[in-house]
């Protein structure tokens, strides 16, 4: 069982700002999120676009506000739990019980909703017997890669994540990489795009554009290969040990809408004068999840956000402690001297 202070569902920029702030408070966390990774959106569908409204920044691309985030948090010794959706909660004495779809339990005193628009489901393919091959040769997300290595990979998709991962393989694998296109140009970075023509030419990656998968196949219970065809109507079959459709994500409230929170318009309900608590005491929804008077859409706004939600939290979690605020130019902050 996982204890913590705070438990916070999404780890995106959010979320991962409320574990520094809470680290200042001597409050623990861990962070649950459906994508195998840290960042939310950020990190799964445009890692190098610019960002141009981050205090101290005239610019800086996503993907690196991430790695920052995460460097910041990084001397509060934050938990993971990352490819699981938070499922359902009870309380338990003092603490809420979160059970994830893949059946892990965590405690916290507090909850923070920090989910961005919503649980981001990966946008599936309708081919037929894709449900029963997922987790069984099918993976949306790829949450352990060591685990890949050495097998016969496919890949599905234009944007950044498809690229970067078809090149993360094909510098590992001993067998060509697989990239499935139905276009004949990419959405991704124009050096990735470079890359995968490079790799291509070296026998690295096999690639397949203006064409897509329409049927799978599978023996013993587990995926075997691809049937694929191009705009000409010529059919391939490709011999795939694992195949990653990797079409982007799409935003879903979830399993959390639920929870008996005040949804309006799928978006939760908060108090804005009362550091964005739910109308269920101990739990918090910051960030672009919760909707009050004046909200604003902002990655700044749900900083500020998260930075109250944790002062909420703490006098919850330490009823009796008085609390006083520190200024970081004045007291420091561990790890980072």
């Amino acid at each position: 069982m996982i204890k913590t202070d705070i438990l916070i569902i999404g780890a995106g920029p959010v979320g991962l700002f409320a574990v520094f702030e809470a680290g200042l408070m001597k409050l623990r966390c861990h962070l649950i999120d459906i994508v195998s990774v840290p960042g939310g959106q950020l990190t799964e569908l445009y890692p190098k676009k610019p960002i141009y409204d981050i205090p101290g920044y005239p610019k800086i691309l996503a993907g690196k506000l991430i790695s920052n985030l995460l460097k910041q948090a990084k001397p509060f010794k934050p938990g993971f739990t990352l490819g699981e959706r938070a499922e359902s909660f009870k309380k338990v004495g003092d603490f809420f019980e979160i059970s994830t779809n893949m059946g892990t339990k965590l405690q916290g005193k507090v909850i923070f909703i920090a989910g961005g628009l919503g649980s981001m489901e990966p946008r599936k393919p309708k081919i037929s017997l894709i449900d029963k091959f997922e987790r069984k040769g099918i993976e949306f997300y790829v949450k352990d890669p060591d685990a890949y290595l050495n097998k016969k990979i496919s890949i599905s998709g234009g944007g950044d994540s498809a690229l970067d991962w078809a090149i993360y393989f094909s510098k590992k694998s001993k067998y060509p990489i697989n990239l499935i296109h139905r276009s004949k140009s990419f959405r991704a970075n124009k050096d990735s795009v470079d890359k995968i023509f490079e790799l291509s030419k070296a026998g690295k990656i096999n690639l397949y554009l203006d064409s897509e998968v329409f049927s799978i196949n599978g023996r013993n219970n587990h995926l075997k290969s691809l049937s694929v065809k191009d705009r000409n109507e010529i059919n391939y079959t490709l011999e795939t040990d694992y195949w990653f459709p990797l079409f982007g994500l799409v935003p879903k409230l979830g399993p959390i809408g639920n929870w008996g929170l005040d949804i309006v318009k799928n978006a939760i309900k908060v108090d804005n004068t009362n550091n964005y608590s739910t109308n269920i005491k101990g739990i918090f929804a910051i960030g672009d999840i919760n909707t009050y008077d004046g909200k604003l859409k902002l990655i700044l706004c749900g900083f500020h956000e998260a930075t109250l939600a944790v002062h909420g939290a703490y006098e919850i979690i330490y009823p009796d402690k008085k609390k006083t605020l520190k200024y970081t130019t004045i007291q420091g902050v561990s790890g980072f001297d």
